[in-house]
């Protein structure tokens, strides 16, 4: 029984990881997966009862998670759809090319912590497109905010899936993340940034073009008020988790119901077609449901994995061959390039313990760094570089050969500033 769920989730796996050359989307996949693993399990088990059990009980674990990013994905929409980030956007006004560079990469590393690494990823790609840039320069600025993007998700319990699934199953803390990571991610971003900065010369021969008409003054009031009430209502989550002590999921489902009610007194007086394109149910239908599939998908795999004991066995020879656990996470960071970062943490979650590592433990946290840093490596290693690779059109071993080395070594330089950052003041 246990090989054949290894053999049907390694399957999966490769499926996954081999998404854009097989044509098939990952969540399909992660679905089929997370289904076959507990089926086998169910139908070789002599107790149905108590697998059904462990199931729900998994279920009732990793469904904040999911609640958590599909209010998450509806507030920036929400943001998205009255203009919002043209607020951010239509500010920058620049003409040298290392200047607009280092703006944003600035940009990107704060905006990705209070919204996500591909989130900010889109919004940055459509600010860059603004710009009159040759295809090569073009596609570094975008090669360099995929790795900045994933650095400044990687500090803040919001900013990358893998941290929030950390921060939400209760192995770290907001605080802690945030004032142990905060430095590593910086350089980690800082580092390809300066790298960048020789590669990229001369000035911009056209200033920045506004992507939307003049709206009236109350849209463009509307605009503003949205974007920093939504903004707002995500840096209160982690608040309210530490005030009521309730789950995150809870402080996400109250951020977007309060933005939810703001904008339906915004729009009060429209008629019901008007109101539609502003509407947070319009919002709701054009959230990515795929991916909140796929990392469904990906969480049921790997409960199946952990109920089954799979995991525990996986920790023992973990423990036997390599014990480091500073060395497990670097691991884990590189081979994220390859494959997706979610399932490598949720089976890190699944193979130690609080028991074993508690909470704000050097393991739990450099693991967020690493997770959330380490995709940055290949463009098919994170969300960002997805959506990069599909929106930007970027050839997979360009990206190879002309930002990889730049992702490589802000991972590095920003794993040495934690390693160094943990001997000095723990």
């Amino acid at each position: 029984m246990s090989t054949l769920i290894i053999i049907i989730f390694l399957a999966g796996y490769t499926a996954i990881a081999f998404e854009h050359g097989i044509k098939v989307n990952k969540a399909a996949i992660a679905l089929l997966t997370g289904v076959f693993c507990w089926t086998i399990y169910i139908l070789s088990a002599s107790d149905h009862h108590h697998v059904t059990s462990q199931l729900i009980e998994h279920i009732g674990d990793f469904s904040g998670i999911l609640f958590f990013l599909m209010g998450a994905m509806t507030i920036v929409e929400l943001i998205d759809m009255h203009s919002g980030f043209d607020v951010i956007t239509s500010r920058i006004n620049v003409t040298s090319k290392r200047k607009l560079l280092w703006i944003v990469g600035l940009l990107t590393f704060f905006l990705s912590a209070v919204l996500d690494n591909l989130t900010t990823t889109i919004v940055m790609i459509s600010l860059l497109s603004k710009f009159a840039l040759d295809k090569e320069e073009r596609l570094i600025f975008i090669g360099i905010v995929v790795i900045v993007a994933n650095a400044g998700g990687a500090w803040s319990p919001i900013g990358d899936v893998t941290t929030t699934m950390l921060w939400i199953d209760g192995r770290i803390t907001a605080t802690n993340i945030m004032a142990n990571l905060i430095v590593p991610s910086l350089v980690c971003a800082a580092v390809p940034l300066t790298i960048a900065s020789f590669m990229i010369r001369g000035k911009l021969s056209n200033r920045i073009q506004n992507s939307r008409p003049q709206s009236d003054p109350k849209a463009q009031r509307d605009k503003i008020l949205v974007l920093f009430f939504g903004i707002a209502a995500l840096l209160f989550v982690p608040v309210f988790k530490t005030i009521t002590h309730l789950p995150p999921f809870m402080g996400m489902l109250l951020a977007l119901g309060s933005l939810w009610l703001l904008t339906e007194i915004l729009h009060a007086k429209k008629n019901d077609l008007e109101k539609r394109s502003f509407s947070a149910a319009h919002a709701l239908s054009r959230i990515d449901m795929a991916s909140v599939l796929f990392f469904l998908g990906i969480l049921v795999s790997i409960s199946a994995l952990e109920a089954t004991g799979i995991l525990g066995a996986l920790s023992f020879w973990l423990d036997k061959t390599i014990g480091n656990v500073t060395i497990i996470d670097l691991s884990i960071g590189l081979l994220s390039a390859i494959v997706d970062n979610v399932p490598l943490v949720a089976g890190a979650m699944g193979i130690y313990s609080l028991e074993q590592f508690p909470v704000d433990h050097h393991f739990w946290t450099f693991l967020s760094y690493c997770a959330g840093t380490g995709g940055s490596a290949l463009i098919i290693g994170s969300a960002a570089g997805v959506a990069a690779m599909g929106v930007a059109k970027i050839d997979f071993m360009w990206y190879v050969r002309r930002i990889t080395p730049l992702a490589l070594a802000g991972y590095l330089a920003g794993a040495g500033v934690y390693l160094l950052q943990n001997r000095l003041f723990q």
